[in-house]
């Protein structure tokens, strides 16, 4: 058969990593495989590629994605033209790695696409799967950056306000600002009340020289909005949310009168290696997809559940964002050694 792999939105550490694994398990089971560049993009300029061997090695220790990737381009409003665009590509199937706004642009082509997915968000918000690849590295991201700017705030006595990713899921802030023992930690599933939040840092000022705090971006305050930094009016999620790190450092400062300063780690957290975890799950996935192609096993896809990838209906991935439960246990546990969140 003649098997397409595509990437969808924003990218994420691992993505080479299934392509290289999909590649050469569909390779050796005697597929021709065919690249598209730049997600959706690629579909409707119709920019393709053979993929052989040569291509594939080496690339699941590669950030990024070697097809590229477009979170600027939907389907809505253009089925018919996409579908069109599909079909010149001649093509038996098609593996998609994406996120909810890729596999949402998929749903409509049930009937007319032979369609295989892999779940994929650094954000670890996609429903269906118990992670998503790319969450581990970025989250390690954080929690080094944590460990190194604590270093600086205790000797400046200053607090660093660190702004990670996350739009409506606080995941990248949980995971990475736990493991690394951030003092404050602000997500959007918690809007966090000012007042407590000020007397528990105003503590904190009288018992240490520095404190760290890690703000998704699209935390917020108990009775206010998240802040959107900018919009993209093409893309499927127009509005582009940041700058709660830099007001809150503001805030801080103004409030308690213990000088602030605010870090954007934005695409830091996408450009790193693959971790040793995230090289394992992609591995898993790839291989995982390629014989599920080979078997006609179509609109199903590779999820991680219960500590091993398995397969499952691809409409369990295009359902609405898995978010931090309030009183999730790691909610519990950062709560228990003093984090604030």
């Amino acid at each position: 058969m003649r098997i397409g792999i595509l990437t969808g939105g924003g990218d994420a550490p691992g993505l080479n990593g299934v392509i290289e694994a999909a590649g050469k398990t569909l390779l050796s089971l005697g597929h021709q495989v065919i690249g598209i560049r730049d997600g959706f993009e690629g579909v409707f300029a119709g920019q393709v590629f053979p993929i052989e061997a040569p291509f594939l090695e080496g690339l699941h220790s590669h950030a990024g994605t070697a097809l590229g990737t477009s979170n600027k381009c939907g389907t809505e409003g253009r089925e018919a033209e996409f579908l069109e665009c599909y079909k010149k590509l001649n093509l038996d199937g098609l593996i998609v790695a994406g996120g909810d706004g890729t596999f949402n642009g998929l749903k409509s082509f049930k009937n007319d696409i032979h369609l295989i997915g892999v779940p994929k968000t650094i954000d670890n918000d996609l429903a269906g799967t118990d992670i998503t690849f790319g969450y581990d590295t970025a989250c390690s991201v954080v929690a080094e950056s944590v460990d190194a700017l604590r270093y600086t705030a205790h000797a400046h006595k200053r607090v660093m306000v660190i702004e990670v990713m996350g739009r409506t899921a606080g995941w990248i802030a949980l995971g990475g600002g736990m493991s690394a023992y951030a003092d404050v930690i602000l997500i959007p599933e918690r809007p966090f009340h000012r007042e407590e939040l000020k007397k528990f840092i105003l503590e904190k000022k009288n018992t240490q020289r520095g404190l760290v705090c890690v703000v998704s971006e699209g935390a917020f305050a108990e009775g206010e909005s998240p802040e959107v930094a900018f919009h993209v009016p093409e893309a499927p999620q127009p509005e582009r949310l940041g700058g709660i790190g830099e007001s809150m450092a503001h805030w801080v400062q103004h409030s308690t009168d213990w000088e602030s300063r605010h870090i954007v780690l934005g695409h830091l957290q996408r450009s790193k290696p693959p971790t040793t975890t995230d090289r394992f799950l992609t591995l898993a996935m790839g291989v995982q997809v390629a014989q599920l192609v080979h078997q006609k096993d179509w609109f199903k896809a590779a999820v991680y559940r219960q500590g091993v990838v398995q397969v499952a209906p691809l409409e369990e991935l295009m359902q609405p964002p898995r978010l931090v439960d309030p009183n999730h246990r790691w909610v519990k546990m950062a709560q228990a050694v003093g984090i604030y969140i």
